[in-house]
């Protein structure tokens, strides 16, 4: 291959990854704003708009604010938490908060799933595809695997998907909702709630209130996972602007989403998960406008909005992954990408893997033994992603501390202390939902409480150590692409932000 066709190649790569400031909103946003969760918010009542706004101000800007920061570094931007954490912390670190951010996924893919299944059994009257095990399973390896597969012409794809899908599955129903509860309140219908002073605050902090906390920190989770394609923008100093736009958008869309329903119907008829789509139908239903219309409308535009979301998650991580794997940190064959230049290998692993999941819970159903194995399965991904966001901010605070000094074009701060302060809040807040997720459920029996914990226990334990099993054959793996197997980490430091462009020369 001669070199022009080498220039053009690599031309033709990278134009079919390019990305517009919107397109990577709309990725990032998709990943991290769920309309569907505005319903168990609204559970929470008038204490919902706290925890939104301390989750979402105390915890969601410093994410965004340490992600970019660390991805604006020249030769950052790549591989996302698995560059940041190798850089700061070693390479074994770093590949273990790529991998429990890579695997945690695999469990909240399906979850996604069946909400995009269960919107679409209502939207097309068919209730069989949502409570038929092997059809329910049969419509999830099609929307799994056709993602993966219109992904492989490259992240432009990704991105005009996330960019229709979240105009139509997210900024149309919040909007709708937002309409609909203005005109509910012109109207002069009353709110079944008080919002004041006394009502917004926890009137007690017992455990009940901590483990309560927890989704609404985990609903601004996922802001990092686009970082990786920083490289891809267009315009790559747009990026903080893009971040401050998704703080934004994220902390008004769950305060309008959740305070609308929570204003407008009683707390002991809004159902979780599809509920929300039936509770649009009770919200028009005050104004004479069909419910079973809206239901089917809505139910259809929160199934595509999800679909976008999936659609990020597929492409996000795996970026990483890819470059982990480059690194000689998986086998050879998962180092290799298409000529688009997408990791379809490592798609397809992570494919097997969602899908094995996906069989495991959708056919293991049977009473309250499923649904305390799946309480198990949620638990022990939020657990994992905390540990992952744990390891992100102690990367950040060792940047800040240590070498403070290395170039980079954004700062979350121009005051040194506000940044440590930043770093400190996320550690400390991750820190907390890591171990409140080890609380049991209020209403399980203290059987299924045991039996819940030893099964989360030991899950955590298993997966912890895998990327440490893994890692013990980095060398090997390392050879076999022709890399060095142990990187001096000194020279990963100082320089830190040409780490990977020796990377790419040793390929």
């Amino acid at each position: 291959m001669d070199t022009n066709e080498v220039e053009s190649n690599a031309a033709n790569v990278k134009s079919a990854n390019r990305l517009t400031g919107f397109q990577l909103f709309s990725m990032t946003t998709s990943m991290v704003m769920t309309v569907y969760g505005f319903a168990a918010f609204a559970k929470q009542g008038p204490t919902a708009f706290f925890f939104l706004f301390l989750a979402g101000i105390l915890w969601f800007i410093p994410v965004t604010k340490a992600s970019g920061e660390m991805a604006s570094i020249d030769g950052w931007s790549k591989g996302g938490i698995f560059t940041w954490s190798r850089n700061m912390l070693g390479e074994k670190t770093g590949w273990a908060a790529l991998f429990y951010q890579w695997i945690h996924i695999t469990v909240g893919m399906n979850t996604m799933m069946y909400f995009i299944i269960g919107c679409l059994s209502i939207t097309v009257g068919m209730p069989i595809i949502n409570n038929n095990p092997f059809v329910k399973f049969g419509l999830m390896m099609v929307i799994l695997w056709g993602l993966i597969l219109v992904q492989q012409k490259g992240t432009q794809v990704t991105g005009k998907i996330a960019q229709w899908c979240f105009s139509l599955g997210v900024i149309v129903p919040v909007m709708f909702l937002l309409i609909i509860f203005i005109v509910y309140l012109i109207q002069g219908n009353r709110m079944l709630i008080d919002i004041n002073m006394h009502t917004i605050f926890p009137k007690a902090w017992s455990g009940d209130v901590l483990v309560g906390f927890v989704p609404f920190i985990l609903a601004f989770a996922g802001a990092e996972g686009s970082a990786p394609h920083v490289k891809d923008l267009n315009e790559p100093k747009v990026y903080p602007k893009v971040m401050l736009a998704l703080a934004i958008a994220a902390i008004a869309s769950d305060i309008i989403g959740s305070m609308a329903i929570a204003g407008t119907i009683p707390n002991d008829q809004i159902q979780l998960s599809t509920g929300i789509v039936y509770a649009y139908g009770a919200l028009v239903a005050k104004y004479g406008v069909s419910v079973v219309f809206i239901e089917k409308l809505s139910g259809f535009l929160l199934a595509v909005g999800v679909l976008g979301e999936i659609s990020s998650w597929v492409v996000g991580p795996n970026a990483g992954m890819f470059e982990a794997a480059k690194s000689g940190f998986l086998p050879p064959r998962f180092s290799k990408a298409n000529k688009y230049g997408i990791e379809t290998n490592v798609m397809v692993l992570q494919g097997v893997i969602v899908s094995i999941m996906g069989a495991l819970l959708t056919f293991g159903a049977g009473g309250s033994k499923a649904n305390l194995s799946f309480q198990t399965a949620m638990s022990l991904t939020v657990a994992l992603y905390t540990l992952m966001y744990m390891l992100l901010f102690a990367s950040y605070l060792v940047l800040q501390i240590k070498h403070s000094s290395i170039d980079r074009p954004y700062l979350a701060s121009k005051s040194k202390v506000l940044r440590i302060v930043y770093g400190v809040l996320g550690l400390v807040l991750s820190a907390f939902g890591f171990v409140v997720t080890f609380f049991p459920p209020k209403d399980m029996s203290m059987a299924s409480q045991h039996t819940y914990l030893r099964l989360l226990i030991t899950g955590f334990v298993v997966v912890f150590f895998i990327p440490f099993i893994l890692y013990r054959y980095h060398k090997k793996w390392s050879e076999e692409l022709g890399l060095p197997a142990e990187e001096d980490q000194a020279n990963l430091s100082v320089p830190v932000g040409n780490a990977e462009e020796s990377m790419e020369k040793t390929k």
